[in-house]
């Protein structure tokens, strides 16, 4: 079809990769797989198994915070992260990698203090964050550049 544009979306309960016309991502589309909202509105929680696949197959940048449920200042965060993401979807995906359970991927990108932001763009780190910061602190972070 000319003229009509499609991203790819990770579902944020299964993982299924979801083809949908740009301009109908903020209806908040449902999974081609699981039927399940695509966006959640919220932080996807991701694993040493799913990170990899939802940094890279979507189309739109994505926020990862590496958190800890030991650390303080990741537990205050928390609800700012959450609130962010209800702002951001679907122009920019945040998710949550608990450092503890997935130690190989946190040591590949070389996370020495939690909570970190990282932005994703094609899967490629543009951009970190380290320290804890308010929801309107993360909008603006996550939108430039």
């Amino acid at each position: 079809m000319q003229g009509k544009h499609f991203i790819h979306l990770v579902c944020a309960h299964c993982g299924a990769v979801n083809r949908l016309p740009e301009n109908r991502a903020g209806e908040n589309p449902a999974c081609g797989k699981c039927g399940d909202k695509v966006l959640s509105g919220t932080p996807v929680d991701l694993d040493s198994k799913s990170f990899q696949r939802f940094i890279e197959r979507n189309d739109v940048p994505v926020v990862v915070d590496f958190w800890a449920t030991w650390c303080g200042p990741c537990r205050a965060m928390a609800p700012a992260f959450a609130e962010a993401a209800a702002e951001l979807e679907p122009a920019i995906r945040l998710a949550r990698l608990e450092t503890e359970a997935a130690q190989s991927v946190a040591a590949s990108f070389g996370i020495r203090s939690i909570p970190t932001l990282i932005k994703f763009r094609g899967g490629r780190e543009v951009a970190r964050q380290s320290g804890a910061m308010g929801a309107a602190d993360i909008v603006r972070w996550a939108r430039s550049g």
